[in-house]
């Protein structure tokens, strides 16, 4: 007699539950849009879209928030896949909200756009009318981000309050909102940085050179490995040197670190992601090193 094995994986169930809440938003919101940066997980939220609506186009716009401070391999890629698929890409400027005097660029050697990212935000949500925003963020990268809901309730100021937040009840979604209010959605807010990863092998999925292993002159500081870059302001006490490293996570070049690394396949980052026990973004990233009530406050502020 022929058996036949019914079993589901976890792969299985995260993907149906990132295609569900997809298509809930498509069915639900009047102007949805996809935040994407060439990142890995903006990266499996975009081939999650095309599954969840094949054979028909994704049917909302990409937007990538912008620094002027990504690195080149990404920003590639960001235009090569977006263009593939078809897709709108919206890129909102942070160096345009610097010239239109919206928000003021830091100095000195610890100066960085990451934080001036939330008023392009805003504003871009704003002139396009987004009523909802896909996001990649996942619960297990720190602790603000594990109080997130999967809709997450923004006020028609941005800001987000934990504490008003909407009951979530199984896979029921309150997508009710006002003029000027919007609805941050986290399809991948139950996996983690070896799920993204597993996904990534399962799929096929091709990623930004940067993800592996490669030669690249870097400098330490507070104990990362910041790239050597015209927009990185390095110390006479902050010394280059040639490491073979690879980033666990993209961004801001100010703020996002390297690691060093071996791994120049998806298995062999998998091997090496499953015996850390340094989370993604404290190792790499220096805007995130702070408390988490620190965190909050860039949350409450309208923050990714």
């Amino acid at each position: 007699m022929l058996q036949r094995d019914y079993t589901t994986s976890q792969l299985d169930v995260l993907e149906a539950e990132a295609i569900h809440i997809m298509r809930e938003v498509a069915a639900e919101f009047e102007r949805p849009c996809l935040l994407f940066s060439g990142g890995k997980d903006s990266i499996v939220m975009l081939r999650i879209a095309e599954k969840a609506f094949w054979p028909a186009a994704i049917p909302f716009p990409l937007m990538h928030v912008d620094t002027g401070h990504n690195f080149e391999e990404v920003i590639e890629f960001r235009d090569r896949r977006s263009a593939e698929l078809g897709a709108r890409l919206i890129v909102a400027s942070v160096q345009d909200s610097i010239d239109q005097g919206r928000v003021v660029e830091e100095t000195g050697r610890r100066a960085s756009r990451n934080r001036l990212q939330t008023t392009t935000l805003l504003d871009g949500i704003e002139e396009h009318e987004f009523d909802s925003v896909f996001g990649g963020a996942r619960r297990d990268e720190e602790k603000a981000r594990a109080k997130e809901r999967v809709f997450s309730f923004r006020d028609d100021f941005g800001q987000w309050d934990p504490k008003n937040q909407r009951p979530e009840l199984w896979n029921l979604y309150n997508a009710r909102i006002r003029k000027g209010e919007h609805i941050r959605v986290f399809p991948l807010s139950n996996w983690t940085e070896l799920d993204v990863w597993d996904y990534i092998r399962r799929e096929g999925i091709e990623i930004p050179s940067i993800y592996f292993a490669h030669t690249r002159k870097v400098f330490e500081r507070d104990g990362m490995l910041l790239p050597d870059s015209d927009v990185v302001q390095r110390g006479d006490d902050e010394p280059l040197f040639e490491g073979v490293v690879r980033y666990r996570t993209v961004g801001d070049m100010t703020c996002t670190g390297a690691v060093q690394s071996t791994a120049v396949t998806v298995e062999e980052i998998i091997e090496e992601i499953a015996a850390t026990r340094i989370t993604e973004r404290g190792a790499t990233r220096a805007d995130d090193r702070s408390s988490e009530a620190a965190m909050e406050d860039r949350k409450r502020e309208g923050y990714f």
